[in-house]
């Protein structure tokens, strides 16, 4: 949540530069910074409701609220796109020399390393969300993992992701501009970063639009899963075992094979301890377990 509670002024400093210098660029920075203030609102929002406990009504919780939310913010985040391409087609179309060079590099170095900062914090988020635990770099991990954090988290490593690398382009754009009079880089830049703002809301899109629909857990989640129930002594074999992701947390529902001999009462007890063992697991929401005698078929491979 500390993520999203962030609120970014960027947007204010870099629409005062763009107005003042005319660079594509900094109008470019605007843009990206004005989604990203407006979408840190709809995820924040929609992250407290997707909290909230489930009802009479709502059995299953709230938790899919949060894709809602951020299929709005891609929403924007297209809009500004569409804004931002056209701009920097304008300028290619009718070059112009921007002034105020050092402001638009003070507002850009300023904006690299908040972002920066923001985006470390959204990977080691990303890190301590999925559990990850395998040796290598924060970025790489970060990167093999971001599918499996929250909604709200992904949105934030993808945005922040973008609005890093966005500033180096458009410090390189306007430096061409400046030093080289090579004009055309702003509009070049310009186009270039509205191009990540729509794969932003693509691959936002494509991740909300399946959690909406709802997935299977990935195979690693499936395969731990899988190992606390057959490393029970009393269970057999597993008979069907269906696993969904909602967000960062999974729902588990199956039928496990118990060993035979066992009287009602201790098959009972049996079900209830192997689903608490899979709920002291902070990754699964529910479990639902049903139990049957072994049938002297092996059905799971």
């Amino acid at each position: 949540m500390s993520l999203i509670e962030k609120i970014k002024k960027g947007n204010t400093s870099s629409g005062v530069a763009a107005s003042i210098s005319g660079s594509g660029t900094m109008f470019a920075s605007a843009m990206h910074s004005l989604a990203d203030s407006i979408n840190q609102g709809f995820v924040f929002f929609g992250s407290v409701l997707a909290e909230l406990p489930p009802s009479k009504r709502f059995p299953t919780g709230f938790g899919r609220v949060i894709n809602i939310f951020c299929m709005i913010a891609v929403v924007v985040v297209t809009i500004m796109a569409y804004e931002t391409i056209k701009e920097g087609w304008h300028l290619l179309q009718h070059p112009t020399e921007a002034t105020n060079f050092f402001l638009n590099l003070i507002i850009l170095l300023i904006a690299f390393f908040v972002d920066g900062f923001i985006l470390i914090k959204a990977m080691k988020e990303i890190k301590s969300e999925t559990g990850a635990t395998e040796q290598g770099g924060l970025f790489t991990t970060a990167f093999k993992q971001v599918r499996k954090a929250a909604p709200a988290t992904r949105l934030v490593f993808y945005e922040d992701l973008v609005a890093t690398f966005s500033a180096v382009l458009a410090i390189v754009g306007i430096v061409l501009a400046q030093f080289f009079n090579v004009l055309k880089a702003d509009g070049i830049a310009s186009i270039i970063i509205g191009l990540l703002m729509l794969y932003v809301a693509y691959r936002v899109g494509f991740d909300n639009m399946v959690g909406l629909i709802g997935v299977a857990a990935p195979a690693d989640v499936e395969e731990k899963i899988t190992k606390v129930l057959l490393d029970d002594e009393d269970v057999v074999d597993i008979q069907r075992l269906r696993i969904m992701q909602e967000g960062r947390l999974y729902h588990v529902e199956g039928t496990i094979e118990l060993r035979k001999g066992l009287s009602l009462n201790e098959a009972d007890d049996i079900k209830l301890r192997i689903k608490n063992t899979l709920l002291h697991r902070p990754e699964i929401a529910d479990v639902v377990l049903g139990i049957i005698e072994d049938d002297n078929t092996i059905n799971w491979k």
